[in-house]
């Protein structure tokens, strides 16, 4: 088993997410192949939204989550199985977000990532496909959660 090619797809989805929270959309590209595809649904959004190219991901990324959406993902459980320069990848993540604008909500949920990968002739691994099924979600209005006060975030507050 190479364990080393192991690590280093371990390493690419925690930064996918990284990037994805700190809004690094310059840096985010460089994780996805050319051609990637993506399918990001929820209830929230209406149901399965398929992008495919690099460009087209990292453009709705960059317009779905404006600085007044906050996001804070985490994968983990990783089921990775290695076919030479490819490899697939299932995990578990949670994730929150929170819309500060608008109706102030928050989403809570949990999924299953389920991810192609591929090594590039620079020897580095790329998301090829990305995509999750959701196994709960819920939203909650901010202004019912007695005493809930957010108090900093990266981008409008201290």
């Amino acid at each position: 088993m190479d364990i080393a090619a192991l690590e280093e797809i371990k390493r690419l989805k925690h930064r996918y997410l990284r990037c994805v929270d700190l809004k690094l959309w310059d840096e985010i590209g460089d994780a996805l192949t050319a051609d990637a595809t993506a399918e990001y649904g929820t209830a929230v959004r209406g149901g399965p939204v398929l992008r495919t190219g690099r460009d087209a991901i990292v453009g709705f990324l960059r317009e779905s989550l404006p600085p007044s959406i906050i996001t804070a993902h985490s994968a983990q459980q990783p089921e990775i199985h290695l076919d030479g320069d490819t490899a697939t990848g299932i995990w578990a993540f949670t994730d929150t977000v929170i819309a500060t604008e608008h109706d102030s909500t928050m989403v809570r949920g949990a999924a299953f990532y389920e991810d192609r990968y591929e090594r590039g002739a620079d020897g580095r691994w790329r998301i090829r496909h990305t995509g999750f099924t959701r196994t709960y979600e819920y939203v909650v209005r901010l202004g019912d959660l007695p005493g809930f006060q957010l108090t900093a975030d990266r981008w409008t507050r201290g």
